[in-house]
């Protein structure tokens, strides 16, 4: 039996769990057997159907994790921690009681990305351009001057690569993943991810 199951809307968030679960002892967590499926109806599918996906691995992995955006997933009128509940809930009754959890970034996962680590604006392409990364993002109003991230992530982050002229990809998001310091990520849903790994799989 391995230790959990991921199910998440798209590869970008497979790829950046992969990045993440690459550093155990940065989480304060033991090494851990996983496996991540990425769910073809993404957002929506995971927030209706998970439960039903997930229900046959049950006897397999000892918890199970599901990972989708609150924007796309087709409820976006309710708080990410409604969604989260009624998903845990739908799992709960269908085998995982006790050990399942659900996430749910807001408004999605590049809200994850954006902190004010240098290691920013080197993946993105941005290392020695003028103006830097932060001060466009201000002087563009993609950020307001006490933020540290951008009230639209995804999209900010999209303008970004084009101007940079570099391509988006899902390995942006691990080689992020393995070195942006997660103390410097302070989204709450990132923090409830971050705190189940260590409740679940303690290096202590």
């Amino acid at each position: 039996m391995k230790d959990i199951i991921f199910l998440v809307a798209d590869t970008n968030t497979k790829f950046a769990l992969k990045g993440i679960l690459s550093r155990p002892e940065s989480l304060s967590i033991r090494a851990i057997t996983y496996d991540i499926e990425v769910y073809p109806h993404h957002d929506a599918g995971c927030l209706q159907r998970s439960h039903l996906f997930l229900q046959i691995f049950r006897n397999q992995y000892e918890y199970a994790c599901v990972i989708f955006d609150r924007e796309g997933c087709g409820r976006e009128e309710y708080s990410r921690e409604t969604l989260e509940q009624e998903v845990e809930n739908r799992l709960s009754d269908r085998g995982w009681k006790n050990r399942c959890a659900c996430i749910v970034p807001d408004p999605e996962l590049e809200i994850w990305v954006w902190s004010d680590s240098p290691h920013i604006d080197e993946v993105f392409g941005w290392k020695n351009k003028k103006p830097d990364l932060r001060s466009w993002m201000l002087e563009n109003r993609f950020l307001q001057q006490e933020q540290i991230k951008p009230h639209r992530p995804k999209e900010t982050l999209e303008r970004a690569l084009r101007i940079a002229q570099k391509p988006r990809s899902s390995s942006l998001y691990f080689e992020l993943a393995q070195k942006v310091s997660f103390n410097r990520c302070g989204d709450s849903a990132f923090l409830k991810f971050r705190n189940m790994l260590k409740q679940w799989f303690s290096s202590r």
